[in-house]
């Protein structure tokens, strides 16, 4: 029997299970970067905002990763939002998305969804979902141009950490209004490349500070845009731990990641209209003929196989079973380059299967008259 005291140390350890981690109903919840008990918080109400934060690499791992993601998560518990962190992609399905605020790309490296949490993620954003980008979330999924247009930019080179100075030109914004004109740091400066015209920019760096800098007069960044029906945010800084304790980089964060958040309208799938591409290889290339003339149009019959012809004139039939093509006939047209005449069109009647008709467009001639039949 369990004596009271025994009982509540039970009912204790439960409680503390029951922490909140949205996710597809197959997954087993985690938490990446700090306890579950720090990444979320089974008292937060269903009005406060709850962002996930993204921490998966592919390429470059940034040791910083584990310090960011713990910093916004108590900037969260400061700041009215709740945080989730996680590196498994998987968390990338609709049944997950739907219960965040803003997703928070933190230094992810290269490939890191593969086509459905791609399409799944678009999907997000144009449900109205929002996006930030820390730092090496350019450095991210090169070959999904829609991601580019969401981050804005491309990471394309860095020279060495070192200490460079931001020109904050745009102050109207809350991530930069109480930022110096001129932001002294220490950290890792990017060259962009495919930077989006649509940006907002919010500073530049400037190049004349420090070495490296392949961009010339005008380097985004700070930016922000909409896009696709959600909204973005991207900062630049972030590369290095102590980031992640200095003040006014924190706030610089807090302050994206409530833009982010915006009023937390509730999503609208309605309005997303993303699916998936097929594979490129769901197509069994077949060779009909490597000899043609022209060849003008093909028909399929219901048990595979296949009709084409040639403008000049002749009706082909290639067999699956026995994978060989034969002439069946040679019609009596003419093909005429000025009229574009010949035997041009074929087609199966609807109920071919039934009375095996086929039906063709061709010209024919009688002396200098053409018909067309």
């Amino acid at each position: 029997m369990l004596t009271r005291k025994k009982l509540l140390l039970v009912l204790s350890a439960l409680a503390c299970s029951l922490s909140i981690f949205y996710a597809c109903k197959s997954l087993k919840t985690q938490s990446v970067a700090a306890p579950a008990s720090e990444t979320s918080s089974a008292n937060t109400s269903a009005s406060t905002p709850r962002i996930l934060v993204f921490t998966r690499t592919k390429g470059f791992y940034h040791e910083s990763i584990p310090s960011g993601a713990l910093a916004i998560v108590k900037l969260g518990q400061v700041n009215g939002f709740t945080a989730d962190t996680t590196s498994d992609a998987k968390y990338f399905v609709e049944d997950s998305l739907k219960n965040y605020s803003a997703v928070i790309f933190l230094s992810t490296t290269g490939n890191v969804l593969n086509a459905d949490q791609q399409v799944a993620f678009e999907r997000y954003i144009q449900a109205g979902g929002a996006f930030m980008g820390i730092h090496a979330a350019a450095d991210t999924e090169y070959d999904w141009p829609w991601y580019n247009k969401l981050v804005g930019a491309y990471f394309a080179s860095h020279p060495k950490q070192q200490n460079a100075t931001i020109n904050v030109i745009d102050k109207s914004h809350q991530a930069t209004s109480f930022l110096p004109d001129k932001w002294e740091r220490f950290d890792e400066w990017y060259n962009y490349k495919n930077v989006q015209p649509d940006l907002k920019v919010l500073a530049n760096l400037d190049e004349t500070t420090y070495q490296g800098g392949q961009m010339g007069d005008v380097h985004p960044f700070i930016w922000y845009h909409e896009f696709d029906g959600g909204r973005a945010f991207y900062t630049g800084g972030g590369h290095t731990k102590e980031s992640y304790s200095d003040p006014l980089f924190l706030r610089h964060l807090t302050q994206g990641i409530k833009y982010a958040i915006g009023n937390n309208a509730p999503l609208n799938y309605s309005k997303s209209y993303a699916v998936k591409a097929p594979e490129d290889n769901r197509f069994t290339k077949t060779v009909l003929s490597n000899d043609l003339n022209e060849p003008m149009e093909l028909t399929v019959a219901p048990d595979g196989r296949v009709f084409f012809t040639e403008r000049s004139g002749k009706f082909y039939m290639y067999d699956p079973v026995a994978k060989q093509t034969k002439l069946l006939y040679d019609f009596p047209a003419k093909a005429v380059e000025k009229y574009l005449n010949g035997l041009i069109g074929i087609t199966l009647d609807p109920d071919f299967k039934e009375n095996k008709y086929i039906y063709f467009f061709y010209s024919s001639n009688t002396g200098e008259q053409y018909h067309q039949k």
